[in-house]
């Protein structure tokens, strides 16, 4: 259990945080639905590792850096079969493989508790996060859903924190966003909210002590404690 700590971040009205990599352990579900894909293109299996790489900038990402280990620069002629074959087959196991992380529920529990109002922002489309939300039952803990393809751009980019923040009638500055990777510091940092980030998640295999921030903490609990209204 972690001790409570003084506070990192003053002020903070809202938290805005990131699903892959900081409150579910997904990386199973994209290793199955990737090799899946993979098979059905003729292609050799890859490892969960390097499939870890390549996630956290959405699915079409994703799905060209699994392509480039086989066709280096020439992905685009076999883009569109290799996404409609993965977008068929990652609903089928969405959540199946995959694992909540430890203190993610106690985390939003205890930010609700302080009185703080819950965004998800995730780069993964809006119907997958949505699914795997309500199987892992952390859904309810959040006013707004956003997916990679809610908006026009997604993180990195600022406005999908932007957008929560004026949903929330809040000023970037009273809001919170919490992630694993450089993409939800870029995003916070542009849309002028603070960051936090979580050390086990995914980064696409870098380390997260590269990426600047508010503080790292070691859990969504410990980000709780670390938070003061």
């Amino acid at each position: 259990m972690n001790a409570v700590r003084e506070p990192l971040l003053t002020g903070i009205r809202a938290a805005i945080i990131d699903l892959d990599g900081t409150m579910v352990h997904t990386a199973p579900d994209f290793h199955v639905a990737v090799n899946r894909m993979r098979a059905e293109l003729g292609l050799a299996p890859l490892n969960i590792e390097t499939i870890v790489d390549f996630v956290g900038k959405g699915t079409e990402n994703l799905i060209r850096r699994v392509l480039a280990i086989d066709y280096g620069d020439h992905v685009e002629p076999h883009f569109e079969a290799a996404l409609a074959s993965y977008m068929r087959h990652y609903p089928i196991i969405n959540g199946e493989f995959s694992e909540v992380y430890p203190e993610v529920e106690e985390g939003l529990q205890a930010m609700r508790a302080k009185g703080l109002r819950l965004a998800c922002v995730t780069n993964k489309p809006f119907s997958f996060a949505q699914e795997l939300l309500e199987k892992t039952g952390l859904r309810d803990y959040f006013e707004i859903v956003y997916g990679g393809d809610s908006l026009a751009k997604k993180k990195p980019d600022p406005l999908p924190l932007l957008q929560v923040c004026a949903d929330f009638g809040l000023p970037p500055v009273q809001v919170v966003a919490i992630g694993d990777s450089s993409n939800d510091a870029q995003a916070a940092r542009a849309a002028g909210c603070r960051v936090l980030n979580v050390p086990y998640g995914y980064n696409h295999g870098q380390p997260i002590q590269s990426v600047e921030s508010d503080g790292i903490v070691s859990s969504l609990l410990d980000a709780a404690h670390r938070i003061s209204t």
